[in-house]
């Protein structure tokens, strides 16, 4: 929501009317400078949105402010120039309507064109989020990164390397949403304040690495790609299996660490379905753009989320620091996941996360049952791994 500065109008006022953390809306407007508002300034207030209202027979600013619990000047700020003490039956005037329920739907068949547009809202509600593209998929849609928090420690959430887990998106983006809704509203997560968090833990979200790959389970092969993905798939106009990127390469087996295992263990030699893990360790943008994300940011922690199973992995090489184990003891705790130290898989990405960083790093293997999992699970999903999620941006040793 957007209101222009008025004459004496500070940050700081626009944060008491509108029970708004100061913090978020200095973030909220990175190009202004607090101390120095200039009248006529737009202001982004993150947390709300305008809504249009028709003046009835009785109206007034102060019974409309009374009936919205908002202070008459808040009124005052999004109308002017209309007469508070003239209201024309008929007429139309600005009401700020604070967001106080998720936006995102998670339950529901993600594909990357929902991911697209929710990100779109998010961004307009609120503004203190940063975007930015950290690479594109094989078809040029961009790997969209969301940036949350001020803080010097550093997380990074993942989902949806796999394509036919797609639903691992749709919980990672219904977090961000309670995350986010519970910072402008000062609402605890499970008892946990969150605004110490964001000034505290700057947390990275890679929500759908793998579009093409969502989009082929979720939409079908693109006309232009048919033919080369019906022969991958082995005649088979059925993509629901679908793992890999739209080119046929595993993404979660494109990282050198032990890489060359990998390579020779599996069945698949040529693109496949799924567990072809290329010619070459990360010869695919999508596996390169996470790669690089890494190195550029030096993660302090992180989850790549995938299904199935009800247990995550967070040992490689024995690389991993002792900080690992004290959170998978809690990841445990809070989830009743299974802790599983070591598994015999290798050249994924928390498995090259842990060996070039010697940082703690984790597969969540969300839900059980046969990928895709059912959107029936998605709620217990979502209770399970939400304490994981908080733990994982809160619990420091």
């Amino acid at each position: 929501m957007k209101v222009k500065v008025r004459s004496g109008d500070t940050l700081w006022y626009y944060s008491q009317l509108f029970y708004i953390p100061i913090g978020l809306i200095i973030d909220s407007n990175p190009s202004v400078e607090p101390n120095k508002l200039k009248i006529g300034t737009e202001i982004d207030l993150p947390g709300f949105r305008e809504v249009n209202y028709t003046i009835r027979k009785g109206d007034t600013f102060w019974a409309l402010a009374s009936e919205w619990n908002i202070g008459v000047d808040a009124l005052l700020l999004l109308n002017e120039g209309v007469n508070a003490n003239g209201l024309q039956i008929g007429s139309t005037i600005i009401l700020p309507s604070r967001v106080i329920t998720p936006i995102v739907k998670g339950k529901q068949a993600y594909h990357s064109k929902i991911l697209h547009k929710d990100i779109k809202s998010l961004k307009e509600i609120y503004p203190f989020i940063r975007l930015r593209s950290v690479g594109e998929s094989v078809l040029g849609d961009d790997l969209v990164e969301i940036r949350v928090g001020t803080g010097k420690k550093k997380v990074q959430l993942n989902a949806s390397f796999h394509a036919n887990e797609w639903i691992t998106t749709a919980i990672l983006m219904s977090f961000l949403n309670e995350y986010l809704l519970s910072l402008t509203n000062s609402n605890p997560i499970r008892g946990i304040e969150t605004l110490p968090i964001y000034g505290d833990v700057t947390v990275s979200f890679v929500p759908m690495v793998n579009p093409d790959g969502v989009d082929l389970v979720l939409i079908g092969p693109p006309e232009d790609r048919r033919k080369e993905l019906l022969a991958i798939n082995r005649g088979s106009t059925d993509f629901t299996g679908w793992k890999a990127n739209i080119k046929g390469v595993d993404l979660n087996n494109q990282f050198p660490a032990k890489w060359e295992i990998e390579k020779e263990r599996k069945e698949e030699k040529a693109p496949a379905p799924r567990d072809f893990p290329g010619y070459k360790p990360l010869t695919e943008p999508e596996a390169i753009a996470m790669a690089n994300l890494a190195q550029q940011e030096n993660f302090d922690r992180l989850l790549a989320i995938h299904t199935q199973g009800k247990e995550f992995y967070w040992g490689y090489e024995g690389l991993e620091p002792p900080d690992a184990a004290k959170l998978a003891a809690d990841f445990t705790r809070v989830s009743g996941y299974e802790s599983v130290r070591y598994i015999d898989s290798y050249a994924g990405y928390k498995d090259w996360f842990i060996k070039e960083f010697k940082k703690a790093g984790f597969t969540l293997e969300l839900g059980k049952g046969i990928n895709p999992l059912p959107l029936s699970q998605f709620d217990e999903i979502y209770q399970d791994v939400l304490g994981i999620f908080l733990v994982s941006i809160y619990r420091w040793y």
